[in-house]
């Protein structure tokens, strides 16, 4: 019997145009990421792809892999496969079906953000879903409407799949969106202090780690 997928509790996105805007390369954030002891680590970049981004990605994917950490490419099935990693997709990405032609068995995780799309994500061949966004949020240019914990609690009932809460998340409201029986919390700029450098992000994330543990 295959082992059931388990998501670590912090869940951290690196996104390309969030750490620009604190001038923070994403290899100097991921450095102090994985010195705290992260586990898992999306790449998450939304605008057009470079030479540059994907060799960052590469750099990135190659470190997570000597690490033991699960690293996971936003929207790009086609460079997951080149990469070997994992993927997540969004509603508006290739349909997780047609993503799973590309990636084979790689890890794959589904966002969600209401009750019609967490049923259909059920039933995608996706490892996680990803819910949200359950606060308001900046992270995230027309983002959808904030669920709330009492509405994150009642969409925790539909699915047995592993749930990572997204959207608005942070050290003050973390342990009462936990409350809610999601199984990680995905984090964007909560992790990223103002002055955003190796050091002050692996405080930052130990701070979270302790927290979560």
């Amino acid at each position: 019997m295959a082992v059931p997928f388990k998501l670590p509790r912090l869940y951290p996105i690196l996104d390309t145009a969030i750490l620009a805007a604190r001038n923070c390369p994403a290899t100097i954030a991921a450095e102090g990421l994985f010195d705290a002891g992260v586990r898992i680590l999306q790449y998450r970049h939304k605008d057009a792809w470079t030479q540059t981004h994907f060799d960052e990605a590469k750099k990135l994917a190659e470190c997570c892999q000597d690490l033991g950490v699960l690293f996971v490419l936003n929207d790009r099935a086609d460079f997951a496969r080149l990469l070997r990693t994992a993927l997540h997709v969004g509603q508006d990405d290739i349909p997780p079906s047609a993503a799973r032609g590309i990636i084979s068995d790689e890890v794959m995780g589904f966002s969600t953000h209401n009750l019609s799309q967490l049923h259909r994500g059920n039933e995608e061949p996706v490892e996680y879903l990803s819910i949200g966004p359950v606060f308001p949020t900046n992270s995230k240019p027309r983002a959808d409407p904030a669920i709330g914990l009492a509405g994150i609690s009642a969409l925790r009932e539909v699915t047995s799949k592993p749930l990572v809460a997204i959207g608005g998340i942070n050290l003050e409201n973390a342990n009462e969106t936990l409350a809610t029986k999601v199984d990680s919390l995905a984090v964007i700029t909560g992790l990223l202090p103002e002055r955003c450098d190796k050091n002050s992000v692996r405080r930052r994330a130990e701070e979270w780690l302790t927290l979560l543990a």
